[in-house]
């Protein structure tokens, strides 16, 4: 006689369902789906931690390297927006220090058109 599957198999596999959507929404550049997928991973992962079952080690260790996978992709696409950010003319958000010491932000700006 086979055994019930637990609760936490469904959350396995909703967790493994919105880490796929995320790495897509990354790779895709669809905002809307990473909104959906990260809420959807924090749910699945709520309720694994509420509920974990013993052997599953590996399956979550599979899935850990999949979110860091999805962090360093997260990581390059920000460094990227920021390169662009820079490049049209757009403040740093962190601030700069002038020769006084006194912090101020960036100011770069590049024209885009001339009116």
């Amino acid at each position: 006689m086979q055994a019930a599957a637990l609760p936490s198999d469904d959350a396995l596999d909703r967790l493994a369902a919105a880490l796929a959507d995320e790495r897509r929404a990354l790779l895709g550049h669809d905002i809307e789906l990473l909104v959906r997928s990260t809420h959807e991973k924090l749910a699945a992962l709520r309720h694994l931690e509420a509920d974990l079952p013993g052997g599953w080690a590996n399956a979550l260790a599979e899935l850990a390297e999949a979110n860091r996978s999805n962090g360093a992709l997260l990581a390059r696409r920000r460094r990227e927006v920021n390169w662009a950010l820079r490049h049209l003319g757009r403040a740093e958000s962190a601030p700069a220090y002038d020769a006084h010491g006194k912090a101020q932000q960036l100011q770069a700006r590049r024209e885009l058109a001339v009116v």
